[in-house]
């Protein structure tokens, strides 16, 4: 008897699950998009699969997250689910530490991972990042050449505005080319607040000539040369 009853309950749990999927009243009707800047809504809604009206039971934040990262701004997104019918997506978009110049030479926004975000424009007011003697016409920024965005991430207030460029080469050592222009040599990105402590005692007490390089690859140990000859 326990037994048929058990049947008889998971039997009606499964109907009326099934019948609760058919319903249009319990289907997303209404979609509410934040935070998404550089996608539409509409794209929004078609990447994430919501244009379908998909059931509210079968909602993933998880899997909407991951739907929503083919475009490149998107870092993250969560899903609220507001019952019966509505739901909200909240993009999380990344942010520009830099611009680099991709193999058609087009000039791109990089986030701190080194991602190709996407077209920038000329004037755009970040440094750039270059990747020395590329070995070849492959975005480096993501792999041999990620520690340029690293330290693009992480430069600070105190003298980020006068960083002109990021220049790495193959083997990851990162040159500040600024401004003015001097050259500071970081060496590999490691040790970073302290380099950066060093470079801007530098620039607070020291009298440099255009073209001088600085070398604070050890921070204890400042080396500074003039320009090469002409």
């Amino acid at each position: 008897m326990v037994l048929l009853l058990t049947g008889l309950l998971v039997t009606v749990l499964g109907l009326g699950g099934a019948w609760a999927l058919r319903q249009p009243f319990l289907r997303v009707q209404h979609v509410t998009v934040l935070g998404a800047r550089h996608e539409s809504v509409a794209q929004v809604l078609q990447a994430s699969g919501l244009a379908t009206h998909p059931s509210m039971f079968t909602l993933s934040s998880n899997a909407i997250e991951r739907k929503l990262q083919v475009f490149p701004w998107v870092q993250r997104a969560t899903l609220s689910e507001h019952w019966p019918n509505s739901v909200t997506v909240t993009v999380h978009e990344a942010s520009p530490v830099a611009v680099a110049f991709n193999a058609k030479h087009q000039l791109q926004y990089v986030d701190p991972l080194g991602r190709d975000l996407g077209p920038a424009p000329l004037h755009a007011n970040y440094p750039t990042l270059i990747y020395d003697h590329p070995l070849s016409a492959t975005w480096p920024f993501q792999r041999a050449g990620s520690g340029a965005a690293l330290v693009a991430a992480q430069l600070p207030r105190a003298f980020a505005s006068q960083v002109s460029q990021i220049v790495v080469d193959a083997k990851g050592v990162v040159r500040l080319k600024m401004t003015t222009p001097v050259t500071f040599i970081l060496g590999l990105p490691i040790e970073l607040k302290d380099k950066f402590v060093a470079i801007a005692s530098v620039i607070a007490h020291s009298t440099l000539g255009p073209g001088d390089v600085v070398d604070v690859s050890v921070p204890g140990e400042l080396a500074v040369t003039g320009p090469p000859p002409s």
